[in-house]
């Protein structure tokens, strides 16, 4: 089969004839139909990922058709159409992952590829109003906002959140969840037209968060949210904390702009805020994902459709952060 491999250790990808997959005892092989990136694959071609190993095909989303039940797997699921969950052994904790626990696509084989081979448990029934584009470009993104926003983050109805980032995967989904759920949502970009964007998808209003004084500007013009979402952190993240009303929360999902921040303690603790952390999700948190996204029929923003063969490009080009939803690679 043919697939976008990592060939080194340094980042190096190759899209090359390779192994077709066979399923072991307990699992299912999937003739996939769609793929999409997210941001690890970009940091995993740079070097910048923790145990990275080679050679190993990358992703982490996919959707498709099982084609072949392994020894102990229900035969009736080939010919079904399925989407994959990437967290993989999460573990029997709701409240941390375990030990064990990693994301789909290094070091196990991913999902750039025209097959792929995963345990029963890892796949859910496609829904339906759905296409093999959309369900592809869901697990990762769809699990990871949702976790931030309803199992860690506790966002109720009719409680304001500010999504930060807004054009990244996570970001757009969660802000149609937000937004389902009977949130007021705002948003921030360092990009005009993806505010602009975001408010056809139901964000009430944002802010360019490279404006001089965006935050006090946010402030007069909006007041104080209940809930932050951010997967940035970097050289911003002391801008986010003044705008959180006293007792709210904010969740963190990710560190794209850097790892280390300006953390002002005092407004934290005076304010007695809660600083939350979020990744992935569970199993349950993947169930109640998919139950919300079929409820509410939700559909992730797709910003392109690309054919595999140009994945490696593709990858190159989340360098610059253009995009507007998820990338999204045809397979079959």
């Amino acid at each position: 089969m043919k697939a976008l491999v990592l060939t080194s250790v340094d980042g190096a990808i190759e899209f090359k004839e390779t192994n077709d997959p066979l399923p072991t005892p307990g699992e299912v092989l999937i003739r996939l139909a769609a793929a999409a990136l997210n941001r690890r694959d970009f940091w995993i071609t740079r070097g910048g990922y923790p145990k990275i190993e080679a050679p190993c095909i990358l992703g982490s989303d996919g959707a498709g058709i099982v084609e072949k039940a392994g020894e102990g797997v229900d035969p009736s699921l080939v010919g079904k159409e399925v989407l994959i969950n990437p967290s993989l052994q999460w573990g029997s904790d709701q409240l941390v992952q375990g030990p064990d626990f990693r994301i789909l696509g290094m070091p196990d084989n991913g999902t750039f590829a025209e097959y792929i081979s995963v345990p029963v448990q890892q796949i859910t029934e496609k829904p339906s109003h759905l296409t093999h584009h959309e369900a592809a470009a869901l697990p990762l993104a769809g699990l990871t906002a949702y976790r931030a926003l309803f199992s860690q983050g506790k966002l109720k109805p009719e409680e304001s959140i500010l999504i930060t980032g807004i054009g990244g995967g996570v970001a757009t989904i969660a802000l149609k969840m937000a937004h389902a759920a009977g949130a007021r949502v705002f948003v921030s970009s360092s990009c005009e037209h993806k505010i602009s964007q975001a408010i056809t998808l139901g964000a009430s209003s944002g802010a360019n968060y490279t404006n001089e004084k965006w935050s006090d500007a946010f402030l007069s013009e909006n007041g104080h949210v209940d809930m932050i979402l951010d997967g940035a952190a970097g050289a911003h993240f002391d801008d986010l904390l003044p705008l959180v009303r006293p007792g709210g929360r904010v969740v963190s999902y990710g560190g794209t702009a850097g790892p280390s921040v300006t953390f002002p303690v005092r407004y934290h603790f005076w304010n007695q805020l809660k600083l939350i952390g979020s990744t992935m999700g569970s199993p349950s948190d993947f169930a109640e994902m998919i139950s919300f996204v079929k409820t509410h029929e939700l559909k992730p923003v797709i910003h392109s459709i690309s054919a595999l063969a140009e994945g490696a490009s593709l990858i190159s080009s989340m360098e610059t952060s253009e995009q507007f939803g998820k990338l999204v690679m045809e397979i079959s």
